[in-house]
């Protein structure tokens, strides 16, 4: 599977490690689960951790188009963990598709990601 969810703060805070390539049934549990979330606690925080990750397919892009513009203010803050130059890009070329604060993180940074998202 090209992505793990786990949970943490009572839902509050979602991980979504990736790696691979995503594709467009990868987005069949992942979204579900996420538009849960929104809908039982209003904004959450999210952690993307990119791990050999290779991007999407032609599908999977337009599913993650589509959940970016649906949930534009759902997420109040997202945090990108990667380690690559390519990663980093885009995690900057995202900001004008969230009301979210975005921040980029390099792969030994994850736990100041983590309490990046749980701070007040």
């Amino acid at each position: 599977m090209a992505i793990n969810v786990t949970e943490s703060a009572g839902g509050k805070i979602i991980e979504v490690q990736v790696s691979g390539k995503l594709m467009h049934d990868d987005y069949a549990d992942f979204v579900p689960r996420v538009e849960k979330r929104i809908k039982e606690l209003g904004k959450v925080r999210v952690l993307f951790d990119m791990v050999d990750f290779h991007g999407w397919d032609a599908s999977a892009l337009w599913d993650e188009v589509k959940f970016d513009v649906k949930h534009f203010s759902d997420v109040e803050r997202f945090a990108v963990v990667g380690d690559k130059q390519w990663e980093k890009t885009l995690t900057a070329l995202s900001h004008p598709f969230t009301a979210a604060q975005v921040r980029y993180f390099e792969r030994p940074q994850i736990d100041t990601a983590r309490a990046w998202l749980a701070a007040p």
